[in-house]
């Protein structure tokens, strides 16, 4: 199953980015929230565009891509690339969370992925952006579990 493959690939990065140490916290939460949204976003793998225009395992849209890179848009079904741009509009949204004193959680983060960063800093996100949220956080705080119980 793709899901499982995928599962594998990000708790092997995440118990690496834990035993580096230093910012690994940061990084291992990234990742981790990062494959919330991808599991949330498009939990099949469809490689097709979506109704509006999202495309990828994040589900970017063209305007999104273009804020982090050069690169065509038809790239983003490219895993690595898809990462390399969810990596750099993650920390893009975490930048504009704390400059606006908000916790840059994986909750906040997800409501901004999904709601916009401006609606999240002016309190109007959507209620189907706050269960998009939810049900990305609580596949976070899943997915750390399962790595600190299967940790040494």
């Amino acid at each position: 199953m793709v899901r499982n493959r995928h599962h594998v690939r990000y708790v092997i990065l995440l118990l690496m980015a834990l035993a580096i140490g230093g910012g690994a916290a940061s990084a291992s939460e990234r990742w981790v929230t990062l494959q919330a949204i991808n599991w949330v976003e498009n939990p099949h793998n469809s490689t097709r565009v979506g109704p509006r225009g999202e495309l990828g395992p994040y589900q970017f849209r063209p305007s999104t891509w273009r804020m982090h890179t050069r690169k065509p848009f038809a790239l983003a079904v490219q895993r690595q690339t898809a990462d390399e741009v969810a990596v750099q509009h993650y920390e893009w949204l975490k930048r504009g969370l704390e400059s606006n004193g908000i916790d840059a959680t994986p909750y906040n983060i997800a409501l901004a992925w999904n709601a916009g960063l401006e609606r999240v800093v002016n309190g109007r996100a959507p209620a189907s952006a706050q269960e998009y949220a939810s049900q990305v956080s609580n596949m976070v705080q899943n997915l750390q579990a399962r790595v600190v119980a299967n940790s040494p």
